[in-house]
């Protein structure tokens, strides 16, 4: 792993039994920066995630985390380096968004440590990167979709990691949320974290990440940064079996994918 590289993967290679999912991913993140991870359903995204995250042991390779290999760490001190946004998160019935966000503090605690200032800064910075302060006393099972999804963020940035992986962070979002997220994601990379997320929309990990990588049948196909440089209709055709055109957006020339219409 490079001396800038805040998560590095080296010939990773997971499944279950009697099927593999991810093959032989190997690629690093530079610190500060963000990736966005984005291929068809079932190509392995989730599942490349969860082994970053230990919670699906690989079968092969190595995961790096800031120079710690997070396999051979305990599960409470790995989550100390990686903190991930599930896809589908749960929280217990009628619990708070402060309560829920002080979850994100349990790697911190143990039987010699116990709540602290620190925490509670922690979550304060939290609630307020996210813009979630005023819910604090609101039950999360009562918010909107949009609002519940910001909470579930500020849970994990209050687990204060130096890596942030983020499973389809937007779904089920309208386009205002969306912008709301992916700002938020800019902003704690500019902070120093490394995040990790994957998306659906191509065009949105093109425009918001550093780089893109693209996966296939569990295999990574192209890696790009910045994305522009692998975004094209190839790669679209390779990846969702659909013909688009590649335009550039006017103000910052992010590629926009236009899929053609079919016989078009």
């Amino acid at each position: 792993m490079t001396a800038t590289a805040g998560l590095a993967l080296d010939g990773l290679t997971v499944g279950y039994p009697h099927r593999r999912v991810v093959h032989d991913a190997s690629f690093a993140v530079p610190r500060g920066s963000v990736t966005a991870i984005v291929g068809p359903n079932g190509c392995g995204k989730s599942t490349l995630l969860r082994a970053v995250a230990r919670l699906h042991q690989p079968d092969f390779g190595t995961v790096r985390a800031d120079g710690h290999g997070l396999w051979q760490l305990t599960r409470r001190q790995a989550a100390r380096h990686v903190a991930l946004f599930p896809q589908a998160p749960r929280a217990p019935e009628a619990v708070t968004v402060a309560g829920l966000v002080r979850y994100g503090r349990h790697p911190h605690q143990g039987l010699l440590r116990q709540w602290s200032r620190e925490d509670e800064r922690a979550v304060h910075e939290a609630l307020e990167a996210t813009g979630t302060r005023a819910l604090a006393a609101e039950r999360l099972d009562r918010l909107s979709g949009g609002q519940r999804q910001r909470c579930w963020l500020a849970m994990v940035l209050a687990q204060q990691t130096p890596v942030v992986l983020l499973d389809e962070p937007t779904s089920a979002l309208d386009l205002g949320h969306v912008i709301d997220v992916l700002s938020l994601v800019r902003t704690v990379a500019a902070a120093g974290r490394t995040v990790v997320m994957v998306l659906h929309d191509l065009a949105s990990a093109a425009r918001y990440a550093d780089t893109v990588i693209a996966m296939k049948d569990g295999r990574v196909i192209a890696q790009g940064a910045p994305p522009r440089d692998i975004v094209d209709g190839p790669l679209v055709k390779e990846l969702y079996a659909v013909q688009a055109d590649i335009l550039t957006a006017p103000g910052d020339a992010a590629p926009i994918v236009v899929p053609r219409a079919p016989g078009a």
